[in-house]
């Protein structure tokens, strides 16, 4: 039997990248998957995803939903809820950058990645905490990022979404523990991803020359952490921030 048997997950944002790389490591040890984006098509990848963890013989199905959108939100995970009966584990994935030195920042900027990265974390622990209150059991993760500990130039808005995205796991851990409830927050560094990808050759070697292990993180390195702290190998886990970052800020 794998790590999350009979478990009900649902990952936001997973329809690529470490979304989908998280859904698929987590289908691999046996949980039924719920994930979401903004459009579920073949072009975004989504019915691809579906199909993909389909094979893995656990229940999958993509939602198209705006994750920003408050009652959007509490209707899609009642809709979850109707067709897998539970909701075990919340993986907070959704995200976007709008990257921009903070005196040229527009609000637009600074309001989109709010919403869409913190406001979307709120929505979705605020529609899955009364069902995981009735079960007497609960994982959340919030995927947060190295720059949300440390801060970055250029990414002022996507620093302070991922800085809440910390404290917010941290109060939801604090209130929703005695529920049996646990919350934690994920930090990933340096990952190999079709963004980071798209980066000039001599900007990717000066970030890697910066990592001890002096190399890029991997998708399925991220997918592990999540996979820890999700099952009950990480039962007395709870309001924890966990760099994965190959000691880049040790």
């Amino acid at each position: 039997m794998g790590l999350l048997t009979g478990k009900t997950a649902i990952v936001t944002g997973a329809a690529r990248g470490i979304g989908k790389a998280i859904a698929m490591r987590f289908a691999q040890e046996g949980a039924n998957i719920a994930f979401t984006d903004l459009v579920i098509d073949d072009e975004r990848g989504g019915k691809e995803t579906e199909r993909e963890l389909s094979t893995l013989g656990v229940k999958a199905k993509g939602y198209a939903g705006n994750a920003a959108d408050f009652n959007n939100t509490a209707e899609l995970v009642a809709q979850i809820k109707e067709d897998f009966g539970s909701v075990d584990i919340l993986v907070n994935n959704a995200g976007i950058t709008k990257d921009g030195l903070m005196l040229r920042m527009t609000e637009a900027q600074w309001d989109a990645v709010i919403n869409v990265n913190l406001k979307s974390a709120f929505n979705f622990i605020h529609a899955c905490v009364p069902i995981m209150m009735r079960q007497r059991q609960g994982s959340i993760i919030n995927m947060a990022s190295v720059v949300g500990v440390h801060g970055n130039a250029g990414q002022a808005n996507y620093a302070a979404s991922k800085a809440g995205m910390i404290a917010l796991a941290k109060s939801v851990g604090q209130e929703m523990g005695p529920k049996g409830i646990r919350a934690n927050a994920i930090a990933p560094g340096f990952i190999d991803t079709a963004m980071t990808q798209a980066l000039p050759e001599n900007i990717r070697k000066e970030w890697i020359s910066k990592i001890p292990l002096r190399r890029g993180g991997t998708v399925e390195d991220i997918a592990s952490c999540a996979l820890f702290l999700a099952s009950d190998l990480s039962s007395y886990i709870s309001g924890q921030v966990i760099q994965v970052d190959g000691g880049m800020n040790m």
